[in-house]
């Protein structure tokens, strides 16, 4: 399987191949299915691990803003202290048209921004991360947190840098919004 930044293809059910960069193509393959593997395993797994540690580092410095409308209002106004954006759905969430619309305008907005978009399929145990709205103890809407620069200047959250890198493996395998997956 894959070491480092090799690329590994499958087309159908064959066994992976090593695959150079540029040579081959996805898509429009007469129904065959083609599958690219180009992260390891225990990369997507330390993105799951650099995530919490990053939402749990964010809430603590207040950093964190949660929910679709007051993502997308801080976005509005202050796209620039946008440093990280995280799109969560469970499985009775991908019915949801609104929902989905809006997603794929955060997508839109962040990559236009040049923002580091993840995607989470576990909003219960993102719910158990991040917990309730500090202010009410309500349940809050995690379908969307941004992380944001706090204001100490030269702040480097070592989990944010192992998330942008991941971010940009996954872009150059033509994966823009990458799911990752929280530990238990």
């Amino acid at each position: 399987m894959p070491e480092g930044n090799d690329w590994y293809v499958r087309v159908g059910t064959g066994a992976p191949r090593k695959a150079g960069v540029g040579r081959f193509r996805c898509g429009g393959g007469g129904g065959t299915a083609l599958t690219v593997s180009s992260l390891p395993a225990r990369r997507t797994q330390g993105a799951g691990t650099a995530l919490h540690e990053l939402l749990v580092s964010a809430q603590r410095r207040g950093c964190l803003t949660a929910g679709v409308y007051e993502s997308a209002k801080l976005m509005n106004v202050d796209p620039d202290n946008v440093a990280f954006c995280v799109l969560a759905a469970d499985q009775e969430d991908e019915g949801d048209i609104a929902l989905q619309i809006h997603f794929t305008l955060i997508q839109a907005f962040c990559c236009e921004n040049d923002i580091d978009i993840v995607r989470v399929n576990d909003v219960a145990r993102l719910a158990a991360i991040v917990g309730p709205s500090e202010d009410s103890g309500e349940p809050r809407d995690l379908h969307c947190i941004l992380i944001t620069n706090p204001n100490e200047e030269g702040w480097k959250d070592p989990a944010l840098e192992k998330l942008n890198l991941f971010c940009e493996e996954s872009r150059n395998v033509n994966d823009w919004v990458p799911t990752i997956t929280l530990p238990e």
